[in-house]
């Protein structure tokens, strides 16, 4: 599959892949029904508001046990987030958007309130970081549907796994490959956080929210309340909650080490191949997984006291 993109100009690319400074825009999209770790991620930046201003919540779509396909699983991605914005009391007017019904197939991107509400934001100003934490047809239907915006937005993304790792294949890839061959093709800059061996360390445990979430506010007893029924046993085990990791690299990306590298190619088979003669993007290497649960548990404390 051949696709024209525009030519980003490598300073320009090296200039927006530098961590951000200072308040910035985002919007994030999510499979926010695809399993518990999205509610936490979309929780963290609607508890940021001095770091982040978060335009919009887009639904991703997803196909596993939990959906009958990709577009029931964005509708009921939709539906979650709206439970999530309930129990913070936030209105879901003019912030949430419903995303693609379909995984994309080809270069024909996926028509969405989503896809246009990101090409509007992306050329109201410069420059929208866009966190994606699922699947891509969202991000990379904005990039097909209108390509100049690779130079007014940086994607940060949660998928895939380390570069040097034997395989690319996990959930937010294998089920939309060829909208992560867009997104990794277009040039756009972008930054990703493997899931293995990387966003793998954001395990936490039931006992450890009970003590530092539950009873923090409908949201905090919501988030415990999901993580206990995701599983039916708890003794000796933890669960990962991948997603805090791509909201975590913009609220201190001290949190979420990088290094700029050359961008690799994605093949149909699912593994990475790599070509000193492309683009530059960024890779974490690791993530300070205190730090980052830290940082929600005091949001959610700062809850029943918001003077404190």
């Amino acid at each position: 599959m051949v696709m024209n993109f525009p030519k980003l100009d490598d300073a320009l690319r090296l200039e927006r892949l530098k961590p951000p400074t200072g308040k910035v825009r985002i919007v994030l999209d999510t499979d926010t029904y695809n399993e518990i770790d999205d509610q936490f991620a979309v929780v963290q930046a609607l508890l940021s508001p001095d770091q982040l201003a978060v335009e919009a919540l887009y639904a991703a779509p997803f196909y596993n046990i939990r959906s009958s396909g990709p577009g029931d699983g964005m509708e009921k991605s939709y539906e979650e987030i709206l439970r999530l914005l309930e129990r913070l009391d936030m209105a879901p007017e003019g912030l949430v958007f419903r995303g693609a019904t379909d995984i994309l197939r080809d270069n024909a991107p996926q028509e969405s309130a989503a896809v246009d509400d990101l090409i509007a934001k992306a050329n109201a100003a410069d420059p929208l970081y866009v966190v994606a934490i699922g699947a891509l047809t969202n991000i990379a239907s904005a990039i097909l549907k209108d390509p100049a915006i690779i130079e007014r937005i940086v994607v940060v993304w949660l998928g895939g796994h380390a570069l040097y790792w034997p395989t690319a294949d996990e959930f937010n890839l294998q089920g939309d490959l060829v909208a992560a061959q867009v997104v990794f093709d277009s040039g756009v800059p972008f930054v990703q956080i493997p899931c293995h061996p990387v966003a793998s360390h954001l395990q936490t445990t039931l006992a450890e929210l009970e003590h530092f979430v539950k009873g923090r506010g409908t949201i905090g007893d919501y988030l415990v309340e999901i993580f206990a029924a995701y599983s039916q046993g708890h003794f000796a085990a933890s669960k990962v909650i991948w997603d805090m990791s791509a909201v975590a690299w913009l609220l201190d990306a001290s949190w979420v080490p990088t290094d700029v590298v050359h961008s690799p190619v994605l093949t149909d088979q699912k593994t990475w191949s790599h070509d000193p003669s492309r683009h530059f993007m960024r890779v974490a290497r690791t993530v300070r997984r205190d730090a980052i649960f830290g940082d929600l548990f005091k949001k959610l404390e700062q809850l029943l006291s918001p003077a404190a």
